[in-house]
């Protein structure tokens, strides 16, 4: 079977730390890619990416956001400098 990108799927409080690609991975490329994309708007804070990216309300659950916000963007680097690697191996295959 294989997993495909949504545009807002749900989101755990952790992204993943393996060091191998995940399902939860390839369903949150999308989520992936927003995050990074908000770090290059100079106004955009991590609470607005939380809330419109992530769906996560940073004022009314402010730990839970701010682990799932910071997880969730280390997982997006290590996607932009690991984890890539095995998509385009997927896509190939496929």
């Amino acid at each position: 079977m294989r997993i495909k990108a949504e545009l807002e799927p749900d989101i755990q409080d952790e992204a993943p730390t393996v060091s191998a690609l995940t399902d939860y991975d390839r369903l949150h490329v999308v989520t992936y890619m927003r995050l990074l994309d908000s770090l290059e708007d100079p106004t955009a804070t991590w609470e607005e990416a939380c809330q419109l990216v992530l769906r996560i309300d940073p004022a009314r659950e402010p730990a839970r956001a701010r682990r799932a916000y910071d997880t969730h963007l280390t997982r997006a680097r290590w996607m932009t400098e690991s984890g890539y690697a095995d998509l385009l191996r997927e896509a190939r295959l496929h």
